[in-house]
């Protein structure tokens, strides 16, 4: 890591002319650079742009452009899509549109079951050399045996497996965090085992195949402590959460959509522990789970709106407002969590990448003006501080 980030550190300590590079790429004029900070593009490992098969709700052109905005510049597109990237003729309709349409890079996970439905595992070799990664996010892999020879594949491949951990047998038809809120309105809750037991069979498998393994969106306090100790144990293991888990819990939850995403929000001991894993290193890194869907699909409350909500426009925004701002982790160690550590662990070089910011900036959160197709976000009307001037990638600026 200290060679890696030493590095990345070197390409940007030249703030004042990366400025001015920035602006005189597309002709714009140059401006005082002190006012300004420059940060490497943030690397995103956990996006959903819904293209093809759902494109009303996000598309590769809309959802690239919209991680520009939020100072991103790579990104991972999970594959609950139609058609699931489940063999290269399949995953072929996703590459086509990335080269057509993508304004940064996005780098598709290849699933890891036919379908992501758990059956039969995925042409994972003939995929390998055109994907990130192979998940079945959106759904955990239920059956453990076919988890543990899809890890001995993905080893073989030199591939990593990252999963969303989820017992489906254990979720009863819950929709929220199985908790206070739930109990106060009469909702259905999901419990926290649904996550954390998943998590604790795979890091068995993972110690005994030695296959590399990624845990997506974190959100107990028993995922943190059971991953804490799996690192201490030597398993090659990383994880990561989301904005909204460190900043908000389930007595937060109001009866709408924009408030619904699995995992649920927890209770505050569980945010409690994701800062604690943030602070001591087991949490790795902070990944959006960008889930744009329609208005109609968001507006039918808690129980009935579709799982998801969107939030790489507004992502270092609130981690620099909520975190940093409030000494609860340093500039430094944001810029470790969006830049350093998904690059590290995902292999995903920099290039030319960077964003441009006034940190001192404020604004309040608006969805109808964010580049994304979908608005369901549970910080609307939030004052956050940081405001993204401009991204750069492959030699191309972004003004906004």
């Amino acid at each position: 890591m200290a060679t890696f980030k030493a590095d990345m550190q070197a390409k940007m300590k030249d703030k004042a002319s990366l400025v001015n590079c920035f602006f005189s790429a597309e002709g714009f004029s140059s401006f005082n650079s002190s006012e300004y900070t420059v940060f490497p593009g943030f690397c995103d490992v956990h996006v959903h742009f819904r293209e093809p098969g759902f494109s009303y709700k996000e598309t590769i052109a809309t959802g690239s452009l919209a991680a520009a905005r939020g100072g991103y510049t790579d990104v991972c597109t999970m594959p609950n899509l139609n058609p699931v990237p489940d063999s290269p003729e399949h995953l072929k309709q996703q590459l086509d549109a990335i080269e057509r349409d993508a304004v940064i890079g996005v780098h598709p996970y290849g699933s890891i079951t036919v379908g992501q439905k758990g059956e039969q595992l995925a042409d994972l070799e003939g995929m390998a050399k055109n994907v990130i990664a192979f998940s079945d996010d959106g759904r955990g892999v239920q059956d453990g045996g076919m988890m543990k020879e899809a890890m001995q594949r993905a080893k073989a491949l030199g591939k990593m497996i990252v999963a969303h951990c989820e017992v489906n047998e254990l979720l009863r038809g819950g929709y929220i965090h199985d908790g206070e809120y739930a109990r106060l309105h009469g909702h259905r809750g999901i419990c926290s085992e649904s996550e954390w037991r998943q998590i604790e069979r795979d890091l068995k498998l993972a110690d005994e195949v030695g296959c590399a393994y990624h845990v997506c969106h974190i959100s107990t306090k028993e995922s943190v402590e059971i991953i804490r100790e799996a690192k201490k144990s030597g398993v090659d293991v990383t994880c990561e959460t989301g904005p909204h888990y460190l900043i908000l819990n389930d007595m937060d939850l109001r009866e709408e959509g924009r408030f619904k995403m699995n995992p649920p929000l927890r209770s505050e001991a569980d945010r409690l522990a994701l800062i604690e894993g943030i602070v001591d290193g087991t949490v790795d890194m902070i990944a959006t789970d960008h889930a744009p869907h329609s208005a109609e699909e968001k507006g039918r409350g808690l129980e009935k709106s579709a799982f998801g909500i969107v939030g790489i426009e507004t992502a270092f925004p609130l981690m620099y407002t909520y975190m940093v701002r409030n000494s609860v982790i340093s500039l430094e160690k944001l810029v470790e969590l969006l830049v350093y550590n998904p690059r590290e662990r995902f292999g995903l070089p920099i290039g030319d990448g960077l964003s441009v910011w006034r940190l001192d900036e404020e604004f309040t959160v608006d969805p109808a003006e964010f580049i994304s197709k979908g608005k369901a976000t549970p910080f609307e009307n939030t004052l956050v501080f940081g405001k993204c001037y401009g991204t750069l990638y492959n030699g191309k600026a972004y003004k906004f």
